[in-house]
């Protein structure tokens, strides 16, 4: 039986294998657990789907595969190897006409590559021939296409250069969660028109009322007030709670808000989502959130925890920082990132004041919204956060 790389996580199209946990020989029961799998979300242990003996492992730890790649063989209990179907498997064919067609030196190569991927390369106006595929079986990946576009162009050596003392580096691997990382911000980067939109909000209203509810006793964090006030403004802007099926040409309006919150954890960026946010009162919104980001710490989130966001927002004012120009969490429309508050000085009603003042980064997806409606979006959302009373009006 072969045990195959399937889909362990939405809109999943590859994976890296991390570690095995048995080796040729092994007996095996079912739902043992047979290997650990990193993907762009989260870590993964693919369970046997059989009792019997591990014959064969075919992909080597370390190596990222695709999504119905052949991972290793099992000999079920009392049945006999299928090790010829391997033989046989379209990936294989592929292996033996790249190489045949090498040998010959014909003018072209058959080159593996997602349908994705080749329109990347088309679009950016480059041969896909020219480039050296790293995926399994030499495949191009949409990672290898954005190295090439950004490759330094080639400099001449010169032999009468003194050639300078190599000094020593370190180097840390760039796989897992961080590799993943990469390639999904190539991907949005390439694919979406960002534009981003930046703004003040005076936060100095809003920290009096979380000190008052602190005194009486109830403990609500600032993010939980952004979180109800994004959901509140994508409800009068539906606009950002969407994503666009470019094949379908129709932008899907979202119902349901879904606000995933970006956590800077060990293993790397991840952004549990905290679901139908129109439903929940500001101590629950706090109280998961809380939860989320002691998981992603924690490395225990589950698929169903990172799964169906329909906007995203960055809380990096804690770390620090006064404005970014955020990478959208792809396919979604937009993204609000929130910065350093500090106190300066501002003008209000002609007279100089201190006040609280916190910038903010909004990046959307120019195809589908203009920079109007994004201006009329953080309006709205600065108007709830400086006056939080009109924020109670509006809950439902």
């Amino acid at each position: 039986m072969e045990v195959k790389l399937h889909d362990i996580g939405e809109g999943m199209t590859e994976g890296e294998i991390l570690t095995y946990f048995v080796k040729v020989g092994d007996q095996v029961l079912p739902d043992q657990p047979l290997v650990e799998v990193q993907t762009d979300k989260m870590t993964a242990e693919l369970p046997s789907p059989t009792a019997g003996t591990v014959k064969e492992i075919l992909v080597t730890e370390g190596t990222n595969v695709e999504v119905g790649t052949t991972l290793l063989i099992i000999e079920s209990s009392g049945t006999k190897p299928v090790q010829q179907k391997i033989e046989n498997t379209p990936m294989n064919r592929n292996i033996m006409t790249i190489k045949k067609v090498d040998r010959e030196n014909g003018p072209k190569r058959l080159i593996l590559a997602a349908p994705y991927t080749r329109k990347i390369a088309r679009e950016l106006g480059i041969d896909i021939e020219d480039i050296h595929g790293t995926g399994p079986a030499g495949r191009v990946t949409d990672e290898d296409v954005y190295r090439y576009v950004n490759q330094p162009e080639p400099v001449e050596e010169n032999k009468n250069d003194i050639q300078p003392t190599i000094a020593e580096v370190e180097e840390i691997p760039f796989n897992g969660r961080r590799k993943q990382i990469a390639s999904l911000m190539s991907k949005s980067l390439y694919t979406i028109p960002h534009v981003t939109h930046f703004e003040e909000v005076d936060m100095t209203n809003l920290l009096d009322s979380k000190k008052q509810l602190n005194e009486a006793g109830v403990n609500i964090s600032v993010a939980a007030f952004f979180i109800k006030a994004v959901q509140l403004s994508l409800a009068k802007y539906p606009i950002f709670n969407s994503v666009l099926d470019e094949e379908k040409g129709v932008i899907k309006l979202k119902k349901e808000y879904n606000i995933g919150i970006a956590v800077d954890a060990k293993e790397g960026l991840i952004v549990p989502v905290i679901r139908h946010v129109e439903q929940k009162t500001l101590s629950v919104i706090h109280a998961e959130m809380k939860d989320y980001i002691d998981k992603a710490q924690n490395n225990t989130l589950t698929k169903h925890d990172i799964s169906d966001g329909t906007f995203t927002i960055s809380n990096v004012g804690p770390l620090g920082g006064i404005g970014a120009t955020p990478i959208i969490n792809y396919p979604q429309t937009a993204l609000i990132a929130f910065h350093k508050t500090k106190k300066k000085p501002v003008v209000v009603n002609d007279e100089i004041v201190i006040r609280s003042i916190m910038n903010l980064s909004m990046s959307f997806d120019h195809r589908v919204a203009d920079g109007a409606t994004a201006v009329g979006f953080t309006n709205y959302f600065v108007q709830l956060l400086e006056q939080p009373t009109r924020m109670l009006l509006e809950l439902r």
